[in-house]
């Protein structure tokens, strides 16, 4: 069974850091794209970065620059190195494995305050 375990949230002040891991199991992981989305309160989910079997990322516009994401196989962990980290930034992160099926796990939460 597919599982997406999220770590590494906390609360962090503006302009600070923060790096967020995603391990997986039950997954044939090097195969998968890893996402990253979040979902701040009222607010809908939405995408911030993602990096594909072969390395290629994708970013948000609003976390070029600041954000990273990256991945290692041989774990099956794919991280998200966060700087720069604005109030706005302030959500619940998940991670999402997609391949023919798209896994979420449980989320972790990133506040940042001013």
């Amino acid at each position: 069974q597919a599982q997406l375990v999220e770590s590494g949230g906390g609360l962090v002040q503006a302009g600070g850091s923060l790096r967020l891991s995603c391990t997986a199991s039950g997954i044939a992981f090097s195969f998968y794209t890893m996402a990253w989305y979040r979902q701040a309160p009222g607010k809908q989910r939405e995408f911030v970065a993602q990096i594909s079997r072969g390395g290629n990322t994708n970013y948000a516009d609003s976390v070029m620059g600041r954000f990273t994401i990256s991945r290692d196989d041989a774990l099956n962990s794919a991280c998200l190195q966060m700087n720069s980290l604005k109030p706005e930034d302030t959500a619940l992160f998940y991670c999402s494995a997609v391949r023919l099926s798209v896994y979420w796990g449980q989320g972790t939460q990133v506040t940042v305050s001013s």
